[in-house]
């Protein structure tokens, strides 16, 4: 290998790397800092959710659509996000904490990423639904996941209902 190349490839990976570091910084931390609390203690997250489920409505198999869900954190601690996953590759989801948004997650993305929603504040899901990408018709429902902190609602589950023709 010439020297250049493997300058470049050494160039290369500390931009990957420090663009990793600089994407979880901030209001996103690493999920390997989750913080785990169990039901019993009192101060801890709590996630509250008022609904988990939309219906997008007909639509093309050319279309796109989505939806917000919002998540109150009505604990006295931190509550993390993380874990974000869809049940189709069709299907996205996005996270929106004070006004900033993560990148998109679907079906096979693996990632670090952990949103935290501070006390007394609400964050947001969004759902995206491309049916081009796998293109079915009739009736559908799809699914965005979300493991949070919170001992008594561990693992969100946030449902879209649509009908593509």
């Amino acid at each position: 290998m010439s020297k250049g190349l493997i300058v470049g490839i050494i160039i290369f990976s500390i931009i990957v790397i420090g663009g990793s570091y600089f994407l979880v910084s901030g209001d996103q931390k690493s999920a390997s800092a989750i913080a785990s609390y169990s039901v019993s203690d009192k101060a801890r997250p709590k996630a509250e959710v008022k609904t988990t489920y939309y219906v997008l409505g007909k639509m093309k198999v050319s279309d796109e659509k989505s939806t917000e869900f919002t998540i109150k954190n009505s604990g006295q601690k931190p509550l993390q996000l993380s874990g974000i996953s869809s049940s189709c590759n069709c299907t996205f989801a996005q996270v929106i904490i004070e006004g900033k948004e993560s990148d998109l997650f679907g079906m096979h993305n693996v990632s670090e990423f952990a949103g935290e929603i501070l006390p007394g504040k609400s964050g947001k899901i969004k759902v995206i639904y491309r049916p081009y990408i796998m293109p079915v018709y009739g009736p559908i429902e799809r699914e965005v996941y979300v493991t949070t902190n919170d001992p008594e609602n561990e693992k969100l589950v946030f449902k879209v209902k649509a009908i593509v023709n």
